[in-house]
């Protein structure tokens, strides 16, 4: 299994990147070898001090960066030699299993549709969220930004990939899935979320539950909460913010603790032909071993392939 690491991306790659690689090795099973890409000659003294067991990691150089607020697709064209560009052509080329990144996150996105493409049947990807719910467990929350508008169908594709993940990397083993939506009862909410209910009850692939509210999204009502990128975002933004609170006003607190972003690392891009997984571009170390061990999950899942069998079933209903 080789996972390709992004390490020039993210405001404080390449040092954290390595820590995290180092956090991740530490426990890591040997059949694990990570393809590290990023400039020798800057990442050199970084893996001397972190003491890497030689045998469990590649460098592959590169000696372009794509910045953070660079044109995506201006910059993967002009910059074939990008850590980002190249994680790509090794993924696509299969010589890694799994590209991960907390570079420009336009870029990842380009990348993991145009270079990678999406699984034959998905209209859209979708990216999500992890909720930390109040009995201990974890939610899931999709999509939380690249779909901002969207139809009942693309809903309807995310709650099905939705509860694949959950599934098959969450451990749930029959993820009840909820719309987000102002009311409880069947035919509440915009002309979006009224359109999407019948859908999601009629397809046979969903344990769908119903209609949820926004008090619902951390309790143990639902396991995978559907809506478009727009209001998933804004939620995305607001849990964050719990967490930098309670550390601004010095609040110990281990539910709090829970909504740290590091604890979960990054997002996958659910719908995309091999796992590519984007980081927050504040990532730090623990973040860099949560993707890691993320992608590992994924590959050992088998998910791509559950991916691709279920769109098949979605192919037949239609």
């Amino acid at each position: 299994m080789r996972i390709g690491l992004d390490m020039m991306g993210g405001d404080y790659a390449p040092a954290e990147a390595v820590k995290g690689v180092r956090l991740f090795l530490d426990n890591a099973a040997p059949e694990v070898h990570l393809v590290l890409i990023g400039d020798e000659q800057a990442l050199a003294p970084l893996i001397s001090d972190a003491r890497l067991d030689q045998s469990r990691y590649t460098v592959v150089h590169s000696s372009q960066v794509i910045g953070m607020n660079e044109h995506p697709t201006k910059a993967l064209k002009e910059k074939p030699q990008s850590s980002i560009s190249i994680g790509f052509h090794l993924l696509q080329s299969k010589k890694v299993d799994a590209f991960i990144s907390a570079g420009n996150t336009g870029a990842m996105m380009v990348g993991a549709i145009y270079s990678i493409k999406l699984i034959p049947g998905v209209q859209r990807p979708t990216i999500s969220t992890i909720l930390p719910r109040e009995d201990g467990s974890n939610g899931l929350l999709l999509d939380v930004g690249i779909n901002a508008d969207c139809k009942p169908e693309n809903l309807v594709q995310f709650a099905i990939l939705g509860s694949l993940y959950s599934q098959y990397i969450m451990g749930t083993a029959t993820p009840r899935v909820g719309l987000l939506n102002i009311g409880e009862e069947e035919g509440k909410g915009n002309l979006l979320a009224q359109a999407t209910y019948p859908l999601l009850k009629e397809n046979t692939l969903l344990n769908f539950i119903g209609n949820v509210e926004g008090r619902d999204i951390f309790k143990e009502t639902v396991d995978v909460i559907v809506c478009e990128g727009f209001t998933g975002n804004v939620v995305l933004k607001m849990a964050e913010s719990f967490h930098d609170v309670a550390v601004r006003r010095n609040i110990k607190d281990e539910y709090m603790d829970r909504f740290d972003h590091e604890q979960y690392g990054g997002t996958p891009v659910l719908g995309v032909a091999e796992p590519v997984i984007i980081g927050h571009g504040i990532a730090r170390s623990e973040a860099f071993k949560n993707m890691i061990k993320t992608a590992q999950q994924m590959i050992e899942s088998k998910l791509m392939d559950k991916i691709r069998e279920s769109f098949v079933e979605v192919a037949k209903e239609n």
